[in-house]
């Protein structure tokens, strides 16, 4: 009795594979194969350029470049942001149309405080007025220099010894109304290439005659031989509205002593 191999007990009609078939269903399997590998790449690449596309469309909004020696104007980017809240009211409507908001009397009462509304005027606009900067050296007479700068014979604001502990103090008005977020900003350039960018948010202020003032933390000026030399800088002050109060652009110095008083 002889049994076929490959024909399971119990089958019916089950045809031999011959070796033309074989041949066949090998090369369907192929194919089949081959269309997966096709089917996972288009998959992949599918995914890479999701990621891809991702990629850029999150740096390409509100980045800054690194590699960018003169940082583009991060201040204009600032300004172009700024959210508008719609037209200002002056200071006596605000109060009156806050009465019936018990909250919201007393915060804008606390942040007035003494201010006298009958010396605010009508003028819904905040006005700063930037007086003086104070550069406060340890052992060192304060350096005052009034805003506008007025440079020296060649051309410099003020003038740093290198390597010397130092912090800066502002004088300021405002008058009007209440100025909301007021910032300061200042960029520092060497040889073109941007050395320094600082922003400051200083706060709110009310009104008042009587200047407020608002000092830095110290810093230390670079020292060494490439240090010294010229800078150019850019210093701003402006809100959360975007209004620019002071835009200076000035010169200074480092040497390697402080420049004697006459």
């Amino acid at each position: 009795m002889s049994v076929a191999l490959g024909a399971p007990s119990g089958s019916m009609d089950i045809a031999f594979a011959t070796p033309e078939m074989e041949k066949e269903e090998n090369k369907d399997k192929k194919q089949e194969e081959a269309d997966e590998e096709v089917e996972k790449g288009s998959e992949t690449n599918g995914d890479a350029d999701e990621k891809l596309s991702r990629k850029y469309s999150c740096t390409s909004v509100g980045s800054t470049d690194i590699n960018d020696d003169d940082g583009g104007d991060d201040d204009d980017d600032d300004e172009k942001r700024a959210v508008q809240l719609g037209p200002q009211v002056p200071l006596k409507e605000q109060l009156e149309m806050d009465k019936d908001d018990e909250s919201l009397r007393r915060w804008k009462e606390q942040l007035l405080g003494s201010v006298d509304l009958n010396d605010v005027g009508e003028n819904p606009d905040p006005q700063v007025n930037i007086l003086n900067l104070t550069i406060l050296t340890p052992g060192r007479p304060d350096l005052v220099l009034p805003i506008p700068f007025i440079p020296d014979a060649k051309g410099y604001a003020f003038a740093l010894k290198e390597g010397s502990r130092y912090h800066l103090k502002f004088s300021f008005i405002v008058s009007n109304n209440i100025v909301s977020g007021l910032r300061y900003t200042n960029t520092v350039w060497k040889t073109g290439v941007r050395v320094e960018n600082t922003k400051v948010m200083l706060g709110t202020f009310s009104p008042q005659k009587e200047p407020y003032t608002y000092e830095l933390e110290e810093e230390t000026t670079p020292s060494g031989i490439f240090a010294r030399g010229s800078y150019s800088a850019r210093t701003k002050f402006l809100d959360d509205d975007g209004k620019v109060y002071l835009d200076m652009s000035y010169y200074f110095e480092i040497r390697k002593d402080w420049p004697t008083t006459s």
